[in-house]
């Protein structure tokens, strides 16, 4: 079975779950499958996309479980200020539209001069916000390829910016964004490590108000480093 699919056992392990429990999610509908002779085969990049759809909902202890079982033994160090730096961070960002917040988020993460491949990472993540996009009615969106482009980068990478005031961004119920983070990673596990922490920070009482009250790149990433080293104490 090439590694893009997983059948039932291989499933349980990576969400690590029972595996009884994750059969009785797939035949109730509850996880996308698909039937291959009778047996449930996964695909790897539908699952990802599953449990990105499930972390707005889930608490800070359910947050932390997933970020935990994805570590592999190296869960409570930082994690955001290795990947992001005050080069790929723009505050204010003049951009207006989608289209122009995408690539100009790239363009920053090419300042951490990881980025092998701009215009493959560019296109992976206009087709992942054209399938539902990732803004969240928090004004706070989260563009990312829907599978990892290991050539086209050299480590994993994120870039954030603020816009001067809100665009459409396809936010539910209309509601503008502005805060962008950025998440481009060579791995799966380090995809939804990263997710489920800037989802953690998201829960935080007034850290979006922070952002948006910083006014300088450096003034940004510090803010970041400080909440993600919070979050992360006993």
């Amino acid at each position: 079975m090439g590694s893009d699919m997983m059948d039932v056992e291989q499933l349980a392990a990576y969400l690590q779950r029972d595996v009884r429990e994750v059969g009785k999610l797939a035949n109730r509908g509850h996880l996308p499958g698909h039937k291959v002779g009778g047996q449930w085969r996964f695909a790897r990049a539908e699952i990802n996309q599953w449990i990105e759809t499930q972390m707005s909902t889930l608490t800070e202890k359910e947050l932390t479980h997933l970020e935990s079982s994805a570590a592999h033994g190296i869960d409570g160090e930082p994690l955001l200020a290795g990947l992001l730096s005050e080069a790929s961070i723009a505050v204010p960002l003049s951009a207006s539209t989608r289209a122009s917040v995408l690539k100009e988020l790239v363009v920053l993460a090419e300042q951490t001069w990881q980025v092998y491949d701009p215009e493959a990472i560019l296109d992976a993540v206009r087709q992942r916000e054209e399938i539902v996009s990732t803004a969240l009615p928090s004004g706070v969106a989260v563009p990312h390829p829907r599978r990892p482009l290991p050539a086209a980068l050299g480590e994993s990478v994120m870039a954030y910016a603020r816009t001067a005031s809100g665009i459409p961004f396809g936010a539910p119920h209309g509601g503008l964004t502005d805060l962008f983070f950025l998440v481009c990673c060579r791995d799966d596990r380090t995809h939804l490590r990263v997710l489920a922490r800037l989802t953690r920070l998201f829960l935080r009482p007034d850290f979006l108000d922070e952002l948006r009250a910083a006014e300088t790149p450096a003034e940004s990433l510090d803010k970041i480093v400080a909440a993600e080293q919070q979050l992360l104490q006993p």
